[in-house]
């Protein structure tokens, strides 16, 4: 079986769907490719994420090593802080209508991002169904209908998270980190919406680990490619702006390899039938501060 890529695009913030998410679609369209897009709906407070620095092991190491400041840039670390968060669904509902009107499937990432990433393990479960509710409500805005899919901020889950996507008759998520397709049980407890997690590292666990650099980093991806699924996250704020060049390299030796690209969608349809329950916990991977959920045996 030759390697299979589904693409998710997970986009953060208001620059990331300002300027990247339309590089992407250019991107796409013109390798004839279709990816699952994930829109923060709600205020871009990503200037609170400084937060992490106190409270998250290695955060400040990480955002030194990834240039954080040179890729997000100023105005973005300063919203929610010492500027006003933008709105980001009701200030970029065109571009995110132009992604499904393109081919790509679009589900809802998060409303807060921050809030979600950095609060979720202490949220009751209303405050879990507010901040879901009030993106679909943003999403039923400027599509009209309903979303069929969720993919949480930093693979970040709880109990009450799980049970509002199940709440919400969701064909599928994609919250975790693992290997395949699985029905997540969390704590003993069965969940009904099928996980697709993410089987790749991303870009920033990469860059300046194990002397890993911008000229190495796809010929590591590629060692790391396998027969069947795999599901590889990019970031619009990266792959569509600050580390667009080496994308479009990586996509180029991908389809000389022979991959096959497909969405989120069509994965859950060709590799879900008959996936088995998996317990889902939270744990650390190599790059990343804080924790994300994991898939496990």
């Amino acid at each position: 079986m030759l390697p299979v890529i589904a693409l998710k695009v997970d986009v953060d913030t208001f620059i990331g769907t300002r300027d990247g998410v339309p590089a992407l679609l250019d991107l796409f369209r013109r390798f004839g490719i279709r990816g699952t897009f994930y829109f923060s709906l709600g205020p871009d407070n990503s200037g609170k994420a400084i937060r992490r620095i106190f409270t998250r092991k290695g955060f400040l190491a990480k955002m030194i090593r990834t240039r954080a400041p040179s890729v997000y840039g100023l105005r973005t670390l300063l919203y929610g802080t010492l500027l006003p968060p933008p709105m980001i669904g009701a200030r970029s509902g065109e571009i995110i209508r132009r992604t499904e009107q393109e081919g790509h499937e679009v589900g809802i990432h998060c409303w807060d991002h921050v809030k979600w990433h950095d609060y979720l393990p202490r949220m009751l479960k209303p405050t879990v169904a507010l901040e879901m509710g009030q993106a679909s409500a943003v999403y039923e805005e400027i599509f009209g209908h309903r979303t069929k899919t969720v993919a949480a901020p930093g693979w970040m889950v709880s109990a009450a998270s799980l049970e509002v996507q199940d709440a919400l008759k969701l064909e599928y998520s994609s919250d975790s980190r693992g290997r395949a397709p699985f029905y997540p049980v969390w704590e003993g407890r069965r969940f009904r919406t099928l996980q697709l997690p993410t089987t790749l590292p991303t870009t920033d666990e990469l860059l300046g680990e194990n002397g890993i650099t911008t000229q190495t980093l796809n010929d590591h991806y590629l060692s790391l490619i396998t027969p069947g699924l795999n599901v590889l996250t990019i970031h619009a704020e990266l792959e569509g702006k600050a580390t667009a060049a080496i994308f479009v390299d990586l996509l180029e030796r991908l389809t000389a390899l022979g991959c096959r690209f497909i969405t989120l969608a069509e994965a859950a349809v060709e590799f879900g039938k008959g996936a088995p329950d998996s317990p889902l916990s939270m744990g650390e991977i190599e790059g990343r501060a804080g924790v994300v959920a994991l898939q496990g045996t």
